[in-house]
């Protein structure tokens, strides 16, 4: 089992977010713009597959796992909290939500399905945003110049979601979840992610009016496809996410742990909550 801590970021979210707050660079901060209008939606609909995915087990898996699932139920609802106030100033620049509502119709019919495919999908996201995190955590300079506030819930964000990347893999697992409907889902979720994130990227620079600059481009370029690049340097994890023997612990650094260590002073540790219960 992991040991998972759910924890307040201290920071105050209530002055105004500068529009290009990353370090003026357009592309990337529609890029994480993008993602944290995903998130609200994303982190519910991930602890509520998860904890629909513990009241499945036997009573005895259930107290073996339950310490872990209310942490992770503790760390995504405080994910969730957070980027709706970050998201409140994105709406207040003008910027529009599309990828909200596509998620809730599309996430709609798995309410009644079986538990094991919304599991599926929960392990197939959590293994991209553990991608994702271990990038960012690897590269501090491409958040370097980003608003404090910012840069320190970006990476905050990114050690937590590195913390609990096992959770829903191995509950699915559990639940005698089949390999091949793991890679089904993960290839449907690469299209949906990659194909959601680029979109909601695209509209934020068009409404903020730096989509058609040289600028824009050269940083997607360079931050995407580049020799650091994260679709580039994340292919052969991704990859390895097919094979009948992967488990998330295999791609394991010790990044998350060193961030959270060094920054312990910027998190007040919550404990986890009392049941596995709705977040509120």
């Amino acid at each position: 089992m992991t040991h998972l801590t759910v924890r307040r970021l201290l920071i105050d979210l209530e002055p105004p977010v500068a529009r290009h707050w990353c370090g003026g660079d357009a592309f990337l901060t529609a890029w994480f713009n993008a993602l944290s209008m995903s998130f609200p939606v994303g982190e519910q609909f991930f602890l509520d597959s998860v904890r629909r995915g513990w009241k499945a087990l036997p009573p005895e898996l259930q107290a073996q796992r339950e310490a872990e699932v209310k942490g992770f139920v503790g760390q995504e609802a405080t994910h969730r909290r957070i980027h709706s106030l970050f998201n409140a100033h994105l709406e207040r620049q003008g910027l529009v939500n599309d990828w909200e509502p596509r998620a809730l119709a599309r996430l709609a019919p798995l309410e009644q399905a079986d538990p094991r495919h919304a599991l599926a999908i929960t392990a197939a996201n959590e293994h991209f945003t553990a991608l994702f995190a271990e990038w960012l955590l690897a590269r501090p300079e491409v958040l370097a110049g980003a608003e404090p506030r910012l840069q320190t819930l970006w990476l905050w964000h990114s050690a937590e979601e590195s913390e609990h990347k096992c959770t829903a893999f191995d509950l699915y697992q559990a639940l005698g979840g089949s390999h091949a409907w793991r890679t089904t889902w993960m290839r449907r979720v690469t299209l949906i992610f990659l194909t959601d994130t680029l979109r909601q990227t695209a509209a934020n620079l068009r409404r903020d009016g730096t989509l058609w600059r040289w600028g824009t481009w050269r940083s997607a370029t360079r931050h995407l496809l580049g020799r650091n690049g994260l679709l580039r340097t994340s292919f052969s994890p991704w990859r390895a996410y097919f094979r009948p023997d992967f488990h998330p612990s295999q791609q394991h650094s010790d990044l998350s742990e060193r961030w959270l260590d060094d920054h312990a002073g910027l998190l007040a540790p919550l404990g986890t909550p009392a049941t596995v219960a709705p977040a509120t």
